[in-house]
């Protein structure tokens, strides 16, 4: 892979990590650090109907799962921006061939080639994150 194609990914991961980390920024803004209260918009002191609080909590576990599935995608974008450091952006991992780069357009922190990714999620190849 080329200079050219190296820094184009890079700026498309680094453009992703971004948008992410706003999203979470969002994630713990609006829901995490709001109360019931104050999003009932409630001053009272009493206590908020036991539907609303189950809908509430049905919302902040959502919340959670999402910013922790956007936590993983950081996670795996900062590790393809080392590999752009270290060299070794574009090789598959496990076979070592070269990742297309039809691919790493769709997946810019892609670790496997197309094939050796098929057999991860058949369960033939090992994860190893």
């Amino acid at each position: 892979m080329n200079k050219k194609d190296l820094k184009h990914f890079e700026e498309r991961i680094i453009e992703e990590r971004l948008k992410l980390l706003k999203e979470l920024g969002y994630f713990e803004d609006k829901i995490f650090n709001h109360s019931q209260r104050d999003a009932a918009g409630d001053l009272s002191a009493y206590s908020v109907h036991m539907a609303d609080q189950a809908s509430d909590a049905q919302e902040r576990e959502k919340a959670y799962h999402m910013a922790s599935s956007e936590g993983r995608l950081i996670y795996h974008l900062d590790e393809a921006l080392r590999r752009i450091k270290d060299g070794t952006y574009g090789k598959c991992r496990a076979c070592g061939k070269r990742i297309k780069k039809a691919r790493l357009e769709v997946v810019p922190h892609a670790r496997l080639c197309i094939e050796c990714k098929k057999a991860e999620e058949n369960g033939v190849l090992e994860r190893d994150d």
